[in-house]
């Protein structure tokens, strides 16, 4: 996975796309990119892309508006007003003929990175706010709170689509990160909920290193939950050893991982497999060192479904100051131990 964390700003333009409108409204110039507008879009483009919903995917085949437009600016071949209006008209285009698409502002810009240019193109739905308004009535003070449905997200809310878009170059396994999130209140199947990736990007997403080693994690948790309810020691050492591997290895075989978890239990060992592949899972999948990392830096224990138990991955591990011991009939012993301090929350 490419973890971009060098961002520089080179321009931006910002459109308004309303439903209620006939026709957008096209900006002719660029962004005044002062230290307040700067600060604002490079927030909301770090967090973007420290999202761990954001996929890599290439573009399809064939005629695209938004590749051909971006491509043009990315090569040097045309300006980011001109690309932008084409960008965004598409946009617009796909929000009239589904009523679904909520109105936004949509926002083109230039940035710079470790790994190469790109232009990223962040959706922003617009978010209610309120605010006061004063009036006079018959020389006294009357304030009211109003809203206003028009406010962009602020630096610490999400935004729930975005691309960031490379110069296309050969042999390359992706093109463009995206970010593509549903509203949890509509159908998945609903009409017209995949209209950003699929006919406005016109792209297919691929998986990364981060996808298949969280997917692998996942996979197994659930596994676990679902076969081994009620043998906690084994559901342990399932556990342990996956963890193990994910910190110890570059890549993990599932049949070998399956093998070493279920030696004598071929019948087990093939469930877990076919689980799994079930999940899109290759048969070797390349881990991401920097999301284990950072996953791993923490644990969560639910236990019994009635006691949390939150611990730093150095505490897990430190045998003086936790323990889980095996009582040979399926369950275990959670240990605390030399408790000095403690406080109620």
């Amino acid at each position: 996975m490419e973890y971009i964390n060098d961002i520089h700003i080179n321009e931006a333009i910002i459109h308004i796309l309303d439903n209620n409108a006939g026709e957008p409204l096209l900006n002719s110039f660029i962004l005044d990119l002062n230290e307040e507008i700067y600060k604002f879009l490079l927030k909301h483009m770090e967090k973007l892309l420290k999202d761990e919903e954001l996929k890599y995917a290439v573009f399809n085949s064939g005629r695209n508006i938004v590749k051909e437009s971006t491509q043009e600016y990315l090569n040097g071949e045309n300006d980011i007003v001109t690309i932008s209006h084409d960008i965004a008209n598409q946009l617009f285009t796909l929000m009239k003929s589904n009523g679904n698409v909520p109105s936004c502002d949509l926002i083109v810009v230039s940035i710079s990175t470790e790994y190469s240019p790109m232009l990223a193109i962040l959706k922003m739905d617009y978010i209610k706010n309120y605010v006061h308004k004063i009036d006079f009535k018959e020389n006294n003070i009357d304030i009211n709170i109003v809203s206003q449905t028009s406010g962009l997200p602020s630096s610490g809310q999400k935004i729930q689509k975005c691309a960031f878009i490379k110069p296309i170059r050969q042999d390359e396994k992706f093109h463009l990160m995206v970010l593509d999130k549903q509203s949890k209140s509509k159908e998945k199947e609903q009409y017209g909920s995949n209209y950003f990736i699929s006919n406005y990007l016109g792209c297919s997403l691929v998986d990364n290193e981060r996808d298949m080693t969280k997917n692998l994690l996942n996979a197994t948790e659930t596994w676990t939950r679902n076969n081994v309810s009620e043998d906690a020691g084994k559901a342990e050492t399932i556990r342990t050893t996956v963890k193990k591997k994910l910190r110890e290895e570059e890549t993990i075989n599932v049949e070998d991982l399956s093998t070493e978890l279920f030696k004598e239990e071929p019948l087990a060992k093939e469930s877990f497999i076919q689980f799994v592949e079930a999940q899109g899972l290759e048969d070797t999948v390349t881990i991401d060192k920097q999301w284990v990392d950072k996953k791993l830096k923490r644990t969560r224990l639910k236990i019994d479904k009635d006691i949390d138990l939150y611990l730093s991955e150095e505490a897990y591990h430190d045998k003086d100051r936790f323990e889980i011991k095996k009582n040979g009939d399926g369950s275990i012993n959670i240990v605390i131990k030399h408790v000095i301090n403690y406080i109620e929350k």
